[in-house]
């Protein structure tokens, strides 16, 4: 069977979010990637090194919010096609320190189609464990996606 225009449409607008992601000067300084999986779902994969240690060598918990905030952030907005969506509240909960190796933060949407959007995310580490788990809500934006530097190949 073909693709219909609404798949197309809907992998065009999750390949469009991958682009914007990776355009974000932030990951320049904390290298990830995005894959946005399907409706109301995302992935983040990156890796933890010294570079985001806090004074007792293991991550910060900066690293933990900004890849559980972007993988529920993203899991949202493939629901939102015309507007970019801001985080206005986000729960966190550290479940187990990480040192080292590959990390994935998993974020699904969890309600809301309008105007406010609620997602969950959690981060696993190699071994499958989960070491954080978070809760975000996020609003439309007057930011059309359209405008933003990486949504579409836009530069």
């Amino acid at each position: 069977m073909g693709e219909t225009a609404a798949s197309s449409g809907a992998e065009r607008h999750y390949r469009a979010l991958e682009g914007l992601y990776a355009s974000a000067p932030v990951n320049a300084v904390f290298s990830s990637q995005l894959a946005v999986t399907g409706e109301g779902r995302a992935r983040i994969s990156f890796e933890i090194t010294e570079a985001v240690y806090h004074a007792a060598g293991a991550a910060h918990g900066t690293i933990y919010f900004k890849m559980l905030d972007d993988a529920a952030f993203y899991a949202a907005n493939t629901l939102v096609t015309d507007r970019f969506l801001l985080t206005t509240s986000f729960n966190l909960h550290f479940t187990k320190p990480v040192r080292a190796g590959k990390v994935v933060a998993e974020g699904k949407w969890v309600s809301g189609r309008k105007r406010v959007f609620v997602a969950e995310s959690r981060l696993v580490d190699e071994e499958g464990d989960e070491i954080g788990r978070g809760t975000g809500t996020f609003m439309r934006s007057r930011i059309a996606l359209s405008s933003l530097p990486g949504y579409l190949g836009r530069d």
